[in-house]
């Protein structure tokens, strides 16, 4: 991360013309950016390249007329046209913030807005809180920031942070241990989403991207936030020539709230806290160099004590009454470091160096003892024993033990350029990755009932104990015990063409390219294992020059998705290095509709995808821990439809509503197709932003999410074939209210306001409707009919917080 680096930078084009208040072009206007820049030509026409990635200030002058200051911030290509207006008399607005998402559109790829995403209220606040608002993205666990999109699970998700790929920890079984995701709203300043079709700049995985882009600051500034959940504080600064730029976050999240709020009674002792920075230094016009930083600690202790779960049926109530020894410490802990370095050849070209390392320690460590009672429940009304067991149907209990430890080291080094010739953008990367992971896996459990174990269900032998005696063997219901030290070499690279072009009278725009990627498995005690795969992608699109304003786009290709540890591990945690990369052909046909109503804007944005998937790799899914069969014996499919209608349904705010429709299923062996653990068939959301007109600074927004039931809820070792039940349907309502003491408007002059550039005081309720959702089940014995019954592990219930925010 020391050696020098010379990397490349990224530019975006600045055009226009510049007119006065009759619509007249002004010749000679001077227009800079720092050392950059230009005039308008006899006609008021200029046009100019700026860095892109960063806020960029623009300063039109000219003799005879007041000069005028726009704040920019383009994409690397991105092309704006913006045309002042400059008046001769009167002092022009002091700053306008202009941003552009034409061809961001055209790419497939939604952008939301940073300040939307801290404000929207959630148990688990971020940007994957509002992604979960997003068609076709699907996630059953408020407690958890992982999601998944289209039919995929959580692992086929790309994350980038500055055009850095990001990781999350491995062992994360329950979305209660998760805490923090890496993504910190307070230093965020683009937000970009693909759910499928992307280009090939983007890596290897066959669901989404998610391109998270920090933010240059250009003067200092503070910001908190203050939950019972938690908070957050960032410091940002610049220096006066601008050279240097720095952001610093911490945070830190306990979610006792919201745990101690479920039916299940313990002691819970969580911290999770994590500190970021992001850093730049410009050291001339052609160089600059950046360092993003993330070093997060998550401590988790859970000490359960007691449970009672009600369900059945009104005729036939029944509840499960659990009573606790033991407990569980988790840790995880994550280090993160990279360097980037830009530099710009010349106007067309930059070429970029990037250095970065990853390093997690996880420990799990649990001994958990839980004695039930299953029985019929009381209901006489009156009874001072309402609702208490009264007829026990089955007596036991269950051990679980584990010791699991995980040591990864992923280092990356990676080159990457860019070059703009007329209307053709050229991009291409290669990049070199290390994975180094040490990692041991014991886990067993004990189960018994009314005074005999029961044996695994890969057994053959039954205990029909206490009726007749048992002398086999005692052995663990499960148990998995692996060491394993695997090393992965990975080599990656793209080339892409992208190019805008005019077919007759409509705007059109094309992108073509491919990656190909080559990776070796090996270790101690594996056999090592070399594989290559090459993953053709293409997109399209067009604008007619129709009265109504409409796009559309078709994005096509062949998408690999290569092992990553966990998906070379099978269930008894042994590596299997001869896992092939799953394979998705994927095609997804887009069109956007932009119109007004009630003279405001809207957009409706409809896309159809299929995708047919071969050397599916199946897994099983429990809470958010994925569990793969590390085998290429299933073959897949996936198709469906997303909309979403966003626009002004209040003036100067924007929300949205969206719907998805998902069928996909998988055959493995062979045996016939069945729902995929992913086949979440239908999904509505809902977005909202509103204030009181007469009091503007009182604002509400709310979040809405019903998903239909997914498949689930089984054993990890039961056969899909056999249960195919699925969960309840998640239905998720989370609103927040906010009062705005201090906004940017104000300019408090005196009094205890004053050193506040922004100052907010709300209160959100979390589940506002208190719906029972649940996300797995426990499976409990009746020793007399030997039944087994699914015992749902609900989510949160309602829950209250208060919140400020704050500026200086």
């Amino acid at each position: 991360m020391l050696l020098p680096i010379f990397v490349v930078a990224q530019t975006g084009t600045l055009k226009g013309v510049v007119l006065d208040k009759s619509n007249v072009p002004i010749s000679d206007v001077n227009i800079s950016s720092n050392e950059i820049g230009t005039t308008t030509n006899q006609n008021g026409y200029y046009t100019l390249k700026i860095p892109a990635n960063q806020e960029v200030t623009v300063i039109f002058t000219h003799l005879s007329h007041e000069r005028i200051v726009a704040t920019f911030n383009l994409k690397n290509g991105e092309e704006v046209e913006f045309h002042p207006i400059m008046d001769a008399t009167i002092e022009q607005i002091a700053t306008v913030v202009i941003t552009s998402k034409k061809r961001k559109d055209v790419e497939g790829i939604t952008t939301l807005e940073p300040e939307t995403i801290r404000k929207i209220p959630g148990a688990n606040a971020g940007v994957e809180n509002l992604l979960k608002t997003l068609p076709g993205v699907s996630s059953n666990n408020e407690l958890s920031t992982q999601y998944s999109v289209r039919g995929g699970n959580y692992d086929e998700n790309l994350v980038y942070v500055n055009g850095i790929e990001v990781y999350r920890p491995f062992l994360i079984r329950s979305g209660q241990q998760e805490g923090l995701s890496f993504v910190n709203t307070d230093m965020v300043q683009n937000v970009d989403f693909s759910a499928g079709g992307f280009q090939a700049k983007y890596g290897d995985k066959l669901s989404s991207v998610l391109d998270i882009t920090y933010r240059k600051p250009y003067r200092f500034g503070v910001n908190a936030d203050l939950s019972l959940l938690g908070g957050s504080l960032s410091v940002e600064t610049a220096s006066k020539d601008t050279r240097f730029t720095g952001i610093v976050g911490v945070r830190y999240r306990d979610n006792s709230l919201l745990v101690n709020a479920k039916e299940t009674q313990t002691n819970y002792d969580p911290k999770f806290a994590d500190v970021q920075t992001y850093l730049t230094y410009k050291f001339s016009d052609k160089f600059q160099l950046s360092f993003l930083g993330n070093a997060s600690i998550n401590k988790y202790n859970y000490e359960p004590e007691t449970r009672q779960t009600n369900f059945g049926t009104l005729q036939n109530p029944l509840a499960l009454l659990v009573f606790y020894e033991g407990q569980e410490k988790d840790s995880y802990q994550t280090y993160f470091g990279a360097l980037k370095g830009t530099y710009f050849v010349n106007d067309d070209i930059t070429l970029n160096l990037v250095a970065s390392t990853y390093h997690t320690i996880e420990e799990e460590y649990f001994d958990i003892l839980a004695e039930y009672r299953l029985g019929e429940v009381n209901t006489n009304i009156g009874d001072e024993d309402l609702g208490e067991v009264e007829f026990s149907e089955g007596i036991g209990g269950q051990l679980n033990h584990g010791r699991n430890d995980l040591d990864a080291l992923i280092t990356t080094i990676e080159h990457q350029g860019n070059y703009t010739m007329d209307d053709h953008d050229f991009a291409w990367s290669i990049k070199y990755t290390n994975e180094d992971i040490r990692d041991r896996l014991v886990e067993w459990e004990v189960i018994d009932s009314a005074g005999f174990s029961i044996n695994p269900p890969s057994s053959d032998a039954f205990n029909e104990q206490p009726y007749a005696p048992y002398e086999g063997p005692l052995e663990p219901y499960q148990n998995v015990r692996a060491k394993n030290q695997t090393q992965i070499d990975r080599v990656q690279a793209y080339i892409q063409w992208s190019k805008r072009a005019d077919l007759g009278e409509h705007e059109a725009w094309f992108n073509v390219g491919g990656r190909v990627h080559n990776w070796t498995v090996s270790g101690q005690g594996i056999q090592s294992v070399n594989q290559t795969v090459i993953s053709p992608r293409a997109q399209f699109a067009i604008k007619p020059n129709w009265k109504r304003d409409m796009l559309f786009r078709i994005g096509a290709g062949f998408y690999y998705q290569p092992p990553f540890y966990r998906e070379l591990r099978d269930s008894s945690g042994v590596v299997q290095p001869n896992v092939k990369a799953q394979k998705s052909t994927h095609i997804v046909l887009g069109n956007e509709y932009s119109f007004k109503m009630w003279e405001r804007p809207f957009k409706l944005t409809t896309e159809a995808y299929y995708k047919k998937l071969d050397d599916v790799n199946p897994y099983t899914i429990e809470n958010v821990r994925i569990r793969y069969r590390a085998k290429n014996n299933a073959t897949a499919y996936a198709y469906g439809l997303d909309m979403r209608l966003n626009g002004e349904f209040v003036p100067g705010t924007e929300s949205w509503f969206s719907f998805g429709y998902l069928k996909t299923e998988e055959n493995i062996d062979n045996r016939g197709y069945i729902s995929r653990p992913t086949d979440q068939r239908l999904k509505f959301a809902a977005l909202f932003q509103d204030y009181v007109p007469n009091l503007p600074k009182l604002k509400m927004y709310l979040n809405l999410v019903y998903n239909t039931g997914l498949p689930g809820g089984s054993p990890s070792y039961a056969d899909p074939y056999v249960y195919q039940n699925r969960l309840p349907d998640y239905k998720r309502a989370d609103v927040g209210f906010q009062y705005v003491i201090v906004d940017d408007n104000d300019n408090y002059e005196s009094g205890w306001r004053k050193p506040f550039k922004y100052l907010s005081l709300g209160i959100e309720i979390f589940n506002i409707f208190d719906v029972q959702n649940s996300i797995t089940n426990t499976w409990v014995r009746d020793v007399y009919s030997k039944r087994q019954y699914a015992i749902p592990n609900y989510l949160t219930p309602r829950v209250f917080n208060i919140r400020t925010t704050m500026k200086f």
